[in-house]
């Protein structure tokens, strides 16, 4: 038991460096040289090449917390390890881990409800102080993340991209995220629409149309050019005639496919399959614009903007089958094309085109954009939001030091060492930013002591403390929750596993039966002999 928590304090300290504001930054490199730079705690977690079976249930909390709510994956992690580490004296002292179990579930369980008696609703607010709060839950994600300096500038976007969202669903794919290097993070925009990068085309697409002014639009999950036959199959014929009717059908086929598409009156042809050099041309002969191989994602978003509904055949195409847009264009971005599709009167989905300086800090501002996104949807949905900076876990660890003061036996130490575990959060804050974490720790237990000091966390910017809900750094009550839970879940967990046993046997490569004292496949001394004689006779 105590390998087990060693070994998960032992990862702990190799991630928690990266929590906050001023937190540093991982540099993974996996498979042949693939080379990952990033702070999210979710992300490294999946990278590392965690060996320990122990330690692997923190990468799973850190996974699952980046699924569930999209922040907090660092702190979920450290708050589990500071957890397991307060639990270790009482294991080496001979406290039955049950009692630890014990004490710790109705911590979180008191931390809970305090959190929720504490959380700010916000329901009732008007919507343009709804959207401003949305902006400060998403810069407060952003604002731990590589992109910080421009949090302000990506938290509009953020919330522009939710709002165009179905309030019933807010479905995370209806988001797109297009990534584009060359320029700078201030050249990445916002699309109140569709746009992904130009598929692969044939000869022929030059002369199509680049640009509509009120398409209509069909999408398609049909393949528009001819190919060899999938199945072997055996024609007999008497003749040169019958092979060119066959030859001739197949011709009719595709040339009738495409000229109910035309006379459909779609001007923008979307498929999800192949659209080959025959159709290319003949579409562009028509002034007709198409694109194949477009990806399930974006075609499901073309859908949802435009009211098209994909279609699996092109009998009987109705107008109804049909989307529409105000503006369809193709425009250059960096070194690539991309297709527009704007003034959607349906828009139920957005676009955000990031742009940056290297594939790598891409790559990285990709993974900010999408934590904020899931931060906005849950403070949109759930409509509680709390002060961030540590302030949370410094109210309920006095919440609950004073609680433990209320009750006698073993599980006051328990409850007092959950409370004790909270105060990591801030310290290590403190500690990343280059402060002293002792000093802003008895700063803010003086603070949290006074009626008025529940909302009083760490100070990043200016070095010390402060009331972290007048200066806006919010975060959903949701996210705190889930971190205190996921991270009470797999402390106990790991406590409950007194012992690891493991078969040597079946973890050797290629293991085979093994050769016992008697020299005969395992056999005992004398009954291989005898087993052998036996089959010997028998033959």
């Amino acid at each position: 038991m105590i390998s087990n928590i060693c070994a998960c304090v032992a990862l702990v300290d190799t991630i928690k460096t990266t929590l906050g504001p001023r937190g540093m930054d991982k540099m993974v490199i996996s498979g042949k040289d693939k080379v990952t730079i990033s702070n999210d705690g979710a992300t490294v977690m999946k990278l590392l090449d965690i060996v320990h079976p122990a330690a692997k249930s923190l990468a799973d909390i850190s996974i699952s917390q980046d699924a569930e709510v999209g922040d907090g994956t660092t702190s979920v992690v450290v708050l589990a390890g500071e957890l397991l580490k307060q639990a270790k004296p009482f294991v080496e002292d001979g406290l039955h881990t049950q009692n630890i179990i014990k004490g710790y579930r109705k911590a979180c369980e008191l931390a809970k409800e305090k959190l929720r008696e504490i959380s700010v609703d916000v329901s009732e607010k008007s919507d343009v102080e709804k959207r401003q709060l949305l902006e400060k839950c998403a810069a407060t994600a952003l604002n731990s993340k590589l992109v910080s300096s421009h949090r302000d500038f990506f938290a509009k976007m953020v919330v522009d991209a939710v709002y165009h969202l179905d309030d019933d669903l807010l479905s995370l794919n209806l988001i797109g995220i297009k990534k584009e290097s060359g320029g700078s993070l201030g050249d990445s925009y916002y699309v109140d629409g569709v746009a992904f990068k130009k598929t692969f085309s044939y000869a022929g697409f030059e002369q199509q149309p680049k640009k509509f002014i009120n398409p209509k639009i069909i999408t398609l999950n049909i393949e528009l050019e001819l190919k060899s036959e999938k199945e072997n199959a055996e024609i007999r014929i008497e003749n040169p005639e019958q092979y060119q009717s066959i030859v001739d059908a197949e011709w009719t086929i595709i040339y009738d496919k495409l000229d109910k598409i035309v006379q459909s009156g779609a001007n923008i042809v979307l498929s999800r399959l192949a659209i080959g050099d025959l159709a290319t041309q003949y579409f562009a002969d028509r002034n007709i614009f198409c694109a194949g191989r477009v990806t399930d994602d974006d075609l499901r978003r073309v859908c949802k903007a435009t009211g098209a509904q994909v279609q699996t055949t092109v009998s009987n195409l109705v107008s109804s089958v049909l989307g529409s847009c105000g503006l369809f264009e193709e425009r250059q971005v960096g070194s690539a094309r991309y297709n527009f599709f704007l003034e959607a009167a349906q828009s139920k989905t957005a676009t955000i085109l990031l742009r940056g300086g290297g594939e790598h800090f891409v790559d990285e501002a990709e993974r900010s954009v999408h934590d904020a996104i899931m931060i906005t949807r849950r403070a949109k949905k759930h409509h509680t939001v709390v002060a961030g900076g540590g302030a949370v876990e410094m109210e309920i660890s006095k919440y609950l030091r004073d609680y433990s003061r209320t009750i006698t036996g073993k599980q006051q130490m328990i409850v007092n060492a959950f409370a004790k575990a909270l105060e990591i959060i801030p310290r290590q804050l403190a500690d990343n930013a280059g402060m002293d974490s002792t000093d802003i720790l008895n700063k803010l237990r003086q603070r949290h002591a006074q009626a008025n000091g529940k909302w009083f966390g760490v100070d990043i910017a200016n070095e010390g403390i402060c009331d972290t809900f007048e200066t806006f750094v919010w975060e959903p009550t949701l996210v705190r929750l889930n971190c205190f839970e996921a991270a009470t879940e797999a402390t106990c967990l790991i406590l409950s596993v007194d012992e690891t046993v493991r078969n040597a046997q079946s973890e050797a490569p290629q293991a085979g039966p093994q050769m016992g004292r008697g020299g005969r496949g395992g056999l005992p001394r004398g009954m291989a002999g005898r087993g052998v004689r036996a089959m010997r006779g028998r033959g």
